[in-house]
């Protein structure tokens, strides 16, 4: 399983691979399901704080599209002064093309503290296990390839753990879970060789979210220039949707299984 690991990186003490199996990402007015398997891997220093750096041959951090509910029809509110052609492309696109998807694409470096995970931090410190700066990509053949939520100069930022969250109102706290450790290897006190947590539950209910932009930057044969036709489109999604959303109106839930094992070890499975 950590066939990606950086383990030959000298600075990687440790492989990690999490796998969220279900949960739920709350933005403004809408709410997606997390019913595909999203999959974070790379190479730790340790488990306490440090950066993830990047897998090797393979993606760090594999989302796949999850279906917005509601699809066109429930991202997008057209305004009754839309021009004629937008209008009408608009139904024709619901009728053909009305499913929309997100998909969470990394914008910077992860910084993770696993340590956190297993023991969430009482004295006030820091809680954040894993945390996330992304972009949430938008696409349906309406919306084109550039409808993004967030950006890289201004992202959506997660900061997960297993605690309790304290979140600024209308959202109340939350708690997370460590789960529970099912193995661990050692060969020698304070040295962990393979460690697996199941069930753990990471959340967020803190973070805010920034506006849409970029929609609708597609050929449709409208006498209309793009600017126009982004501000348009864009404008539409953001109000439908909710969007800018100020922390205390958002929330992440994600919950699933880590492993995480000694490099050293990965090294020597390997030879």
């Amino acid at each position: 399983m950590f066939k990606y690991c950086p383990y030959t990186n000298p600075s990687v003490g440790s492989c990690v691979i999490n796998t969220t199996n279900s949960g739920v990402l709350k933005i403004g007015a809408t709410t997606m399901p997390i019913d595909k398997p999203i999959v974070l891997q790379g190479g730790i220093e340790s488990i306490g704080a440090s950066p993830l750096y990047a897998a090797v041959g393979g993606p760090t951090l594999s989302a796949p599209p999850a279906k917005v509910p509601g699809g066109l029809l429930g991202i997008v509110n057209p305004a009754p002064n839309w021009p004629g052609p937008l209008w009408t492309a608009f139904w024709g696109f619901v009728a053909t093309f009305n499913d929309v998807t997100a998909t969470l694409e990394p914008v910077q470096g992860l910084q993770t503290n696993f340590g956190n995970a297993l023991f969430p931090p009482t004295d006030g410190s820091d809680p954040t296990v894993a945390r996330l700066a992304v972009r949430v990509h938008l696409q349906n053949p309406f919306l084109g390839d550039t409808c993004y939520i967030g950006s890289a100069q201004n992202p959506v930022v997660i900061k997960l753990q297993t605690g309790t969250t304290a979140p600024p109102l209308p959202n109340l706290p939350i708690s997370g879970s460590p789960g529970t450790v099912t193995t661990v290897w050692t060969d020698e006190p304070n040295f962990i060789g393979y460690l697996q947590i199941d069930d753990t539950s990471l959340v967020d209910n803190s973070f805010a979210v920034p506006a849409a932009s970029g929609c609708g930057n597609i050929a449709l044969g409208l006498p209309i220039i793009t600017p126009i036709l982004d501000a348009l489109v864009s404008g539409a999604v953001n109000l439908k949707v909710g969007l800018p959303s100020a922390a205390g109106k958002n929330t992440a839930i994600m919950t699933g299984n880590a492993s995480i094992a000694s490099s050293a070890y990965v090294l020597d499975s390997e030879n």
